[in-house]
């Protein structure tokens, strides 16, 4: 029993210390390295040391009595690698280590964005999903993802939750309810990962194609009152019922004083208009609007 609580106690006093209280200092101590690039990490002792090395499962090194030791790589590509840098010493305390901040990072091989069950056009006021999906990237944890209409922002999405240090492939969603302003607007995605001052600058950035949204709408007048028009017999007439729509609107023109056929024709335009109402409809496939004309001659001497 003795024998075994002298162990206990020998155990205890010689265990590894790490923090501020080590004399260990690693140069840099953070590491920011792209697959498959070079990487070389020193780390030194402030006091004399027994033995320093690296822990690694790759390129472990150590030496007996040097107070420097380096870490070096000439292609870093295993994901899950945690290099430790030890030192034993003559004094104590006898063992501290420290861990290398190692982030070892991969941009994306692609991002793609889409209409969630759909394909353009969409219609007006109705609810849409976006959907931007980031290919093959790594750490997941330092990726933002940005959303734009044109130039502007309008989502931006971290990852920041996840701790995968392989690479994987995440997607974001946006809701859009379009209206007829934004038929010909062009979405787009943009990956980008944060990987803080020690990392590339400017950051490894990949964007989507653009995703052009085209809107569908229902006719609507320029001016949808009716309109009331006073001539001069034998003057030249304008109707103008031009509607914004699309698909583009249809006219038909109806009245009793209507001599022939102008089907199809926003704007009237003749000198044999007759004092009446003439009714013009404006139509698609999502819906139709009529607006009314009417024509009076002016009183003579007016």
């Amino acid at each position: 029993m003795k024998n075994t609580l002298l162990c206990f106690l020998g155990l205890s006093i010689i265990g590894i210390v790490s923090g501020d209280s080590c004399s260990l200092e690693i140069s840099p101590p953070r590491a920011v390295v792209k697959f498959g690039d070079p990487v070389t990490v020193s780390c030194v002792a402030s006091r004399p040391v027994r033995v320093l090395g690296w822990e690694s499962i790759i390129a472990a090194s150590h030496t007996q009595h040097d107070l420097s030791v380096q870490w070096r790589v000439d292609s870093l590509t295993d994901w899950i690698e945690e290099p430790i840098c030890y030192g034993v010493f003559f004094t104590a305390p006898r063992q501290c280590e420290e861990k290398l901040n190692l982030v070892l990072y991969k941009k994306p091989d692609s991002v793609s964005i889409s209409l969630v069950n759909h394909s353009s056009p969409v219609v007006e006021g109705r609810e849409y999903q976006l959907q931007c999906e980031v290919h093959n990237v790594a750490p997941v944890q330092y990726l933002a993802l940005r959303w734009y209409r044109g130039q502007t922002e309008v989502y931006n999405h971290s990852f920041s939750e996840l701790t995968t240090s392989t690479p994987v492939q995440v997607s974001s969603t946006l809701l859009i309810v379009p209206n007829r302003a934004e038929n010909g607007a062009q979405y787009r995605c943009e990956a980008e990962l944060q990987l803080g001052p020690e990392g590339p600058q400017p950051p490894p950035t990949v964007q989507s194609p653009s995703l052009n949204i085209a809107v569908q709408y229902p006719p609507d007048f320029r001016s949808p009152k009716e309109e009331q028009l006073e001539v001069s017999e034998g003057s030249e007439m304008v109707l103008d019922c031009t509607a914004e729509g699309n698909p583009p609107p249809v006219y038909i023109w109806t009245s009793p004083n209507l001599q022939e056929k102008a089907d199809n024709q926003p704007v009237l335009k003749d000198a044999s208009l007759s004092p009446g109402v003439y009714t013009c409809t404006a139509s698609n496939i999502l819906g139709k609007k009529s607006k009314q004309f009417v024509i009076k001659h002016k009183s003579k001497g007016v």
